[in-house]
């Protein structure tokens, strides 16, 4: 599978159970993405994208994926699934947000940073997109 994850400077995602931030041309850029392609998440992330998107929402989707899959995950630890991985796209925020969720730079290790963009979203003057496979 291949996972979406925004981190902000200190690879913070989540803050007492809210995500630290959002941002609708980051999920506008996900969508024309994974156009062409089966994009997972769960009910959480599900909520902040449009109704008519073609998005499989599931609590257990981790699971469902199928190995070229896109799963955005905002809430759940990846260790587990760290085999399953073939991709990480990390969209950092730039910011630093207090955080009592992170995600597990652990992750990346063995992987290769193949490439990055920078781009302009609604409320961030910029994302960075990092891609390790």
């Amino acid at each position: 599978m291949i996972v979406f994850v925004c981190v902000d400077e200190r690879n913070g995602m989540m803050f007492n159970h809210r995500r630290l931030s959002q941002d609708r041309e980051l999920r506008s850029y996900i969508l024309k993405l994974t156009a062409a392609s089966r994009l997972w998440m769960n009910q959480y992330s599900r909520s902040q994208f449009p109704e008519d998107a073609s998005i499989q929402a599931d609590e257990n989707f981790l699971s469902l994926a199928g190995s070229d899959d896109y799963c955005f995950v905002e809430d759940q630890d990846l260790t587990p699934w760290k085999n399953k991985i073939k991709k990480i796209i990390l969209f950092r925020w730039n910011r630093s947000y207090p955080a009592d969720q992170y995600f597990n730079p652990h992750l990346l290790e063995g992987r290769t940073l193949v490439f990055t963009e920078e781009f302009r979203g609604f409320s961030h003057e910029k994302i960075t997109r990092e891609d390790y496979e």
